[in-house]
């Protein structure tokens, strides 16, 4: 590696940087995991009006444990109302978060929200009129899913796997469906794979004309039940029982039905002749009779977005998906004026949009190119102008774009280089850009959504960016290594003192999941503290997006297909001894640690990587895929009767004979996702291999492993392990000798 500074200056530099450091702080677990010393600024439930000139943001007053809604404008700043503040009214809890009705005369507002899965929970809801100040209770009921209808005189909502209506001037109560029964029936609601997988739990959808509720039914009857021991506070513990179809078991049957108000009749849809064995999504089109409904085959190789007319009862094939390994189901089907629709594909080899009209004819591919579309933000009609974010200035960057349905005329809105997300205004005159990199926290600023100019700046983070400079921090180092044929991602954190012409132990982090992206331009969060701490103590910290990862197009992305865990331990081994041969790096000193999919890797990469890592930890690890749920699983993996070696070579479980180096292994006992039985088999495995490793398990802990002094546990455990295997780094240099 040549060195770019003359000897002199080099010399200087680092003298300099000595003595800036030495006058630094080191950042502790405590500031990470306890004191809240980093917390950045946010702008929490951030709501668009419909006069595009205000939006409207959840404030919480930490002090008074309060929260307000309030409205400002968006050109000035200026705070223009509250529209709700709980802490002028008495025995009022928090609000967590709320939901307009259409017409902005009402508003849902969530209390007291208890957890159910990742994305799902039950709570105390109200509906608040703006206009008459009265607060009104939804249920007695803790409930899920609470929705105005569009014209805001009901709201539907989920109770005990039973869909309800509930009239708002009344206070009457319809009950929609009769059949619900826990770990049975389900209606309106999704089942614990869905939700983890799909992506979503509102499984109703009111029609525009608000006399209609369409929604999926998921019968579980014959879905193969996990159960979790509770350990609590009780004398005996408790159980927790519930649905959980794993690799190759049968799914819950899912179905398709209108409710119509006026007539309070349930009609089913018949889909037979279609690709129906998931239902990933439902939505109403621009046309109250016109239903979408998106559905795909056991592999999702192939989805179906089928057309239902609700006044006939009938269904149409729209358009037809295919991919050699999977479709994704995405969030960007967006129907316009006339019923046409936009959509988003990776058919061209990269992830693209479409514009489709009614029939399921394709008018136009919009955008093109070798990067990817990330975020389609909406479309224009009056401007004729499409808003989207993009990989165009590199795959670790986005950008946010807009460009004519013709696909011309392309405009690059955002200037910063590193992360833009945007929230546009409902009349796209405005939007607000979330922009960080990995120097600079969120800074949050008002553009014109036609040029991109910007307005002013609402929030930024310089309070953290400042304090910081007190603390012993170094820059993220970007850059690609070539491993097995490609280019990769990588970044390299090193020691604020580095000398090159010391060897320094190597920690390698990565999550290395399909699709997914570790090495972002992107301000970090706790991991990224953590990893500082660590690289002042005298480690160097390294991540690497191997094969399989996200946005470097389709063909990279899916690579890995029915072979989860080959490739991707491949390159992080590779990329391990290409490092370990870099003359400051101590081969005989390389770790590897993740989280969940992380897990899986940093097990195997130990095991079948045993000259290479000479330690790993593993968190909430999948130890064999036969282990998780159908629906990823069986995306990537097909089913274990189809693929029987792709699950069990590619396994943790079938290398533990090859282990040398330190292994440890972390998991929460109330983990519903990934279970602690992926562990309890690890570890049995390794007992009669008759190979030595150090285990934790978080008693009530779920696959985030968090909740008072937990995390600060975990990580000091982590920390401990990794000083006692890699050897205390400060004392620890080894003096290249010339």
């Amino acid at each position: 590696m040549k060195n770019l500074l003359p000897k002199g200056i080099l010399l200087l530099f680092i003298t300099v940087i000595t003595t800036i450091s030495a006058q630094q702080k080191d950042i502790t677990l405590e500031d990470i995991w306890s004191n809240g010393t980093f917390r950045t600024e946010r702008l929490d439930a951030l709501r668009s009006l419909n006069n595009g000139a205000e939006y409207s943001v959840l404030n919480f007053d930490r002090s008074n444990r309060s929260s307000s809604i309030d409205v400002y404008d968006y050109k000035s700043g200026d705070k223009i109302k509250t529209l709700f503040d709980s802490g002028s009214v008495k025995r009022f809890d928090l609000i967590y978060t709320y939901e307009f009705s259409t017409d902005e005369s009402k508003l849902l507002l969530a209390t007291e929200l208890d957890q159910i899965y990742r994305r799902s929970s039950e709570g105390t809801y109200f509906v608040y009129d703006i206009n008459s100040k009265e607060l009104t209770l939804v249920s007695t009921d803790k409930i899920q899913e609470p929705t105005f209808s569009p014209d805001g005189t009901k709201i539907a909502y989920g109770f005990q796997n039973n869909l309800y209506v509930k009239e708002l001037s009344s206070g009457s109560v319809k009950q929609i469906t009769k059949d619900g029964a826990k770990n049975r029936i389900i209606n309106g609601i999704t089942d614990w794979v869905y939700e983890e997988e799909f992506g979503f739990v509102r499984a109703f959808d009111w029609n525009k004309n608000s006399d209609k509720i369409a929604f999926i039914r998921f019968d579980e009857t014959n879905v193969p039940q996990y159960s979790m021991d509770i350990m609590g506070q009780e004398l005996y513990p408790s159980q927790q029982v519930f649905k959980y179809p794993k690799a190759g078991e049968e799914n819950a049957k899912v179905s398709l039905h209108l409710y119509d108000l006026a007539k309070e009749s349930i009609s089913n849809i018949d889909l037979s002749s279609y690709n129906n064995y998931y239902m990933p999504r439902i939505k109403w089109t621009s046309d109250a009779a016109v239903l979408s409904v998106q559905l795909m085959n056991r592999h999702q190789n192939t989805l179906d977005l089928v057309f239902v007319n609700a006044s006939e009862e009938t269904s149409e094939l729209i358009l037809q998906e295919t991919d050699n390994a999977y479709v994704d189901v995405r969030d960007d089907l967006t129907f316009l004026n006339n019923n046409s629709f936009i959509w988003t594909s990776e058919k061209s080899g990269w992830n693209h949009i479409y514009q489709y009209d009614k029939t399921g004819t394709l008018k136009n591919q919009i955008t093109n190119g070798s990067w990817e579309v990330t975020s389609y933000y909406g479309f224009d009609e009056n401007t004729g102008r499409i808003y989207y974010q993009s990989t165009e200035n590199g795959s670790i960057n986005r950008d946010v774009y807009s460009v004519l349905k013709s696909g011309k005329n392309k405009v690059r809105l955002s200037e910063g280089t590193g992360s833009n997300r945007a929230s546009f205004s409902k009349d796209f005159t405005y939007y607000i850009n979330t922009f960080s990199n990995a120097e600079t926290p969120n800074v949050f600023t008002l553009h014109k959504a036609k040029t991109g100019k910007l307005l002013r700046e609402i929030k930024n983070n310089e309070a953290v960016k400042n304090k910081l400079k007190g603390y012993k921090v170094s820059p993220k180092e970007f850059s690609t290594i070539a491993i097995n044929g490609f280019d990769l991602n990588m970044y390299m954190i090193k020691p604020l003192d580095f000398d090159p012409n010391k060897e320094y132990p190597m920690f390698m982090y990565q999550y290395s999941g399909p699709g997914s992206q570790n090495v972002s331009n992107s301000w970090g969060g706790s991991n990224d503290y953590w990893h500082q701490m660590l690289a002042q103590e005298g480690y160097i910290v390294v991540c690497v997006d191997g094969r399989g990862t996200g946005y470097k197009g389709r063909d990279f992305k899916k690579m890995t297909q029915k072979e989860l865990g080959k490739f991707e331990v491949e390159d992080q081994v590779s990329a391990a001894k290409k490092l370990g041969e870099l003359p400051y790096i101590d081969k005989n000193r390389i770790g590897i640690w993740g989280w969940s999919y992380g897990g899986f890797m940093s097990s195997n990469c130990l095991f079948q990587g045993a000259d290479t890592f000479s330690m790993a930890i593993a968190v909430a690890p999948v130890s064999s895929w036969r282990f998780y749920d159908t629906i990823y699983t069986e995306r990537y993996m097909q089913t274990p009767q189809e693929n029987a070696t792709g699950y069990d070579n590619n396994s943790p479980i079938s290398h533990v004979d090859k282990l040398k180096g330190d292994f440890l292994l972390v998991h929460g006992s109330g983990d519903d996702n990934v279970h602690l039985q992926n562990t309890m088999r690890l570890a049995e495995a390794l007992i009669q291999a008759n190979k030595q490793f150090e285990w934790a398990v978080y008693p009530d802990k779920n696959h985030g492993i968090y909740g008072g002094n937990t995390r600060l546990h975990l990580f000091n455990k982590m920390t401990n392990f990794i000083r006692e295997s890699l050897g205390t780094a400060k004392n620890n240099h080894i003096e290249i000798k010339n």
